[in-house]
C-alpha cells in the first residue's frame, strides 16, 4: 500500500491528484492558477518561478501528507534556456509561441527538406518545437543564445527543482521526443541539430526509461521521470495498443499507441514516444471545432443549436460536402488553401444540411488523419474522443460510423495528473521491488460513454466516399 501524487503544470494552472498506489483511487485534489505577472507580459514567455508558486499553493493545506512519490506532467514544447550555472538566460518560451515560424522553415531547408527531418527525428520542425525556438533565439537574441549552455523542458525543470537542483539533469522519452532533436526511433539525441539551430551545442538532459526515478528528495520523497502532458494523459486514460485519441479543439489531433516509431516522408506524422515504453504517433489537423463554430455563426446559432440542426438531416447532407480547410490544412499538407462547400443544389440549401455537412466535414478530416496512421500499420480498434465538442449529440451520433470503430467519451477528469500519479506509483513499485519495470500498474479504466457504429454503417461509408471524391477532385494528389 502507498500514496502517490501526480502534478500537472499546464500553461495556466497546476492540478494535483493524490492517489492510492494499488487502486488508483483519487484521495485528494489540489488546484491553483499560475500567478499573473505584474505589468505588461510578453506573450508566449513566462518566469517559471510562477509554476513553483502555483505548485506550492495547489499543494497547500497538507495535500501531500503521507505521499511517498510524485510524478510531474507539464506543458509541452516549452523551452528553458539555462547558462552554465543553471540560471535562466531569458524567460522561458512556452509551447504556443509561434514566432519561430520563419526559423522553422529555414531549418527544414538547411537539413535538406521535410523528408530529411522526418528520417532524422521523426518530425518536421514547426514554430512551437524547441528546435525552432532555438533557431529563433539565435536569430533574434544572439547574445542570449551564445550564453545558452543547458536546455530543459518545463517538466524537466520542475523535476530538477523538486530534487533541489542536482548536478544530474533528466527527462523522459516522451518529453525528449517533442524537442525536434531526439529520435524516438533510435532513442538518441541529435546534438548536431541543436548546433544547426543554436549555433553551438548544449548540455541535454539524460533520458530516463518509463519506470525509472529521477531521484529522491532529502526528505526521502521519490520523484519519477515525469513527462509531457500528452503522454501523461495517455497514461491516465489507460491507453494501449489498438487505442487512439481524437482531440477536438479549434484544431484537431489523432494519436495512437503503437509498438514502433513511425515517420512519414511528408512529415504528416510526429513520432512521439509515450510514457509506458511504447510510441505515440500523432497526426494533426488545423481545422476541427473552428469549422463548427464558423458554420454556427453563419447560421445564427451556437454549437448545441448546430448539433440539433445536423440531426434533422440525413447521412451525406443531401450531397453537401464541406472541406473544412478554413485555416489552410496540415493533413493533407495544404497550408495556403481555403475551405470549400460543394454540392449546392436547391433542395440541399437548408440550414440542417449545412449543419450536417459541417460535422461530417470535420469528422472526415479527422478520418484522413486516422487513415495516415492506418496506412503505416497502426491498428485502431477504439477511439477516445476528447474535447468539449465530444459531448455534442451530433458528434456522438456520427463519429462511430465515420471512424469505423467504437468511440468512448471519457468523463471529465484530470487525466494528465492521473497519468503522472500512475507513473509515480510505477517508479515507487520498481524502487521497492514490488512492480515490474516493463509494465505500469493496472488502474481501473476511466468511466466513459460508449458508442458503437450503428446499422447505418454502409451509409457512413457512402458519406466518406463522397467526401474523398470531392477532396480528390478539388485537391488532386494531396495524399
Amino acid at each position: 500500500m502507498g500514496i502517490v501524487a501526480g502534478l500537472d503544470s499546464s500553461s495556466a494552472f497546476t492540478r494535483i491528484v493524490v492517489c492510492d498506489t494499488e487502486t488508483g483511487a483519487v484521495l485528494r485534489q489540489g488546484y491553483a492558477p499560475h500567478p499573473q505577472p505584474a505589468g505588461e507580459a510578453v506573450p508566449h514567455e513566462t518566469d517559471p518561478q510562477a509554476w513553483l508558486l502555483s505548485l506550492g499553493e495547489a499543494a497547500g493545506g497538507g495535500l501531500l501528507e503521507g505521499v511517498q512519490a510524485i510524478g510531474v506532467s507539464a506543458q509541452q514544447h516549452g523551452l528553458l534556456p539555462l547558462d552554465a550555472q543553471g540560471g535562466l538566460v531569458r524567460p522561458a518560451l512556452v509551447g504556443n509561441d509561434k514566432r519561430g515560424q520563419a526559423a522553422a522553415a529555414d531549418l527544414i531547408e538547411s537539413l535538406g527538406g521535410r523528408q530529411a527531418w522526418a528520417g532524422a527525428v521523426g518530425s518536421v520542425p514547426h514554430s512551437a518545437q524547441p528546435v525552432a525556438k532555438l533557431a529563433w533565439l539565435a536569430r533574434t537574441e544572439p547574445e542570449a543564445a551564445r550564453r545558452v549552455a543547458v536546455l530543459m523542458s518545463p517538466h524537466d525543470w520542475l523535476v530538477w527543482q523538486l530534487l533541489g537542483r542536482p548536478a544530474r539533469r533528466t527527462t523522459d522519452r516522451g518529453g525528449a521526443s517533442g524537442t525536434g532533436y531526439w529520435s524516438a526511433a533510435t532513442g538518441a539525441y541529435r546534438p548536431d541539430l541543436v548546433e544547426l539551430a543554436l549555433g553551438h551545442r548544449a548540455l541535454l538532459p539524460e533520458v530516463l526509461g518509463p519506470s525509472e526515478a529521477a531521484g529522491t528528495t532529502p526528505e526521502g520523497l521519490l520523484i519519477s521521470a515525469g513527462t509531457g502532458e500528452t503522454m501523461a494523459a495517455a497514461l491516465g486514460l489507460g491507453m494501449g495498443p489498438g487505442d487512439a485519441v481524437v482531440s477536438l479543439g479549434a484544431s484537431g489531433s489523432v494519436m495512437a499507441v503503437h509498438h514502433e516509431a513511425l515517420s512519414e516522408p511528408g512529415g504528416l506524422i510526429t513520432s512521439f514516444a509515450d510514457a509506458a515504453g511504447m510510441h505515440l504517433p500523432v497526426v494533426n489537423t488545423l481545422n476541427a471545432v473552428r469549422a463548427l463554430r464558423g458554420t454556427a455563426e453563419l447560421l445564427g446559432t451556437d454549437l448545441e443549436g448546430l448539433s440539433e440542426l445536423a440531426l434533422k438531416s440525413t447521412p451525406g447532407a443531401h450531397g453537401l460536402v464541406l472541406l473544412p480547410y478554413l485555416e489552410g490544412e496540415r493533413t493533407p499538407n495544404l497550408p495556403h488553401t481555403a475551405g470549400t462547400l460543394s454540392g449546392l443544389r436547391r433542395d440541399s440549401m437548408k440550414p440542417e444540411h449545412l449543419a450536417r455537412a459541417a460535422f461530417e466535414g470535420m469528422l472526415c478530416g479527422l478520418v484522413d488523419a486516422l487513415d495516415v496512421l492506418r496506412s503505416r500499420g497502426v491498428e485502431i480498434r477504439r477511439v477516445f474522443l476528447l474535447g468539449a465538442a465530444a459531448d455534442l449529440p451530433a458528434v456522438q451520433a456520427f463519429a462511430p460510423g465515420l471512424f469505423g470503430t467504437q468511440v468512448l467519451v471519457p468523463g471529465p477528469a484530470d487525466y494528465a495528473a492521473l497519468g503522472a500519479a500512475r507513473q509515480a506509483a510505477w517508479a515507487l513499485g520498481v524502487a521497492r521491488g514490488t512492480a515490474a519495470p516493463d509494465a505500469p500498474p493496472v488502474w481501473p479504466a476511466p468511466a466513459a460513454q460508449l458508442f458503437e457504429p450503428d446499422e447505418e454503417y454502409p451509409a457512413w461509408q457512402g458519406v466518406r466516399q463522397q467526401y474523398v471524391a470531392t477532396r480528390d477532385q478539388i485537391h488532386p494528389g494531396a495524399f
